[in-house]
């Protein structure tokens, strides 16, 4: 079981039921073990930019920041009771993306945490072959959701 707090300061409030749901779908898609712990927020263009600013030197809007715990790639297994660390997501952003791939915001937000929860786990997408990697994994674990387009 993935355990989770959500902080929401933007947006309409999205209900506990809506993550669980997201997060026992990715804990059976990557065959997870054990209970882990992550931190989920919500937040405003003004916020998520003042964040990429202060940890990415990137003095824009993005759609979604994780900051892990770990010092080196987790990849699997992992303990149980380990607090895997923060997934930030730009609410508006959000939105926005949503409209233009023509999904359901549910189902952005789903992709974001997604991606974001990768990062987590030590992925990343800085390099082409470990963009082919992160991107296989985001279609395994998104294939059941129902979305309907990717950027």
């Amino acid at each position: 079981m993935i355990r989770f707090a959500v902080n929401q300061k933007s947006g309409k409030k999205i209900a506990d039921s809506f993550w669980v749901r997201c997060l026992k779908e990715i804990q059976v898609s990557l065959k997870l073990k054990g209970n882990q712990e992550i931190s989920i927020a919500l937040v405003s263009d003004q916020e998520i930019k003042k964040f990429n600013r202060i940890y990415r030197r990137k003095n824009q809007v993005t759609d979604v920041l994780s900051f892990s715990q770990q010092d080196s790639c987790l990849k699997y297994p992992l303990k149980s009771g380990q607090y895997l660390g923060e997934i930030i997501i730009g609410y508006p952003q959000a939105k926005r993306q949503a409209k233009i791939a023509k999904n359901s915001l549910n189902q952005e937000l789903k992709l974001l945490l997604t991606h974001g929860f990768l990062h987590l786990l030590g992925y990343n997408h800085q390099k082409s072959s470990q963009a082919k990697v992160m991107q296989r994994l985001e279609d395994k674990i998104i294939a059941g959701q129902g979305i309907i387009s990717r950027r």
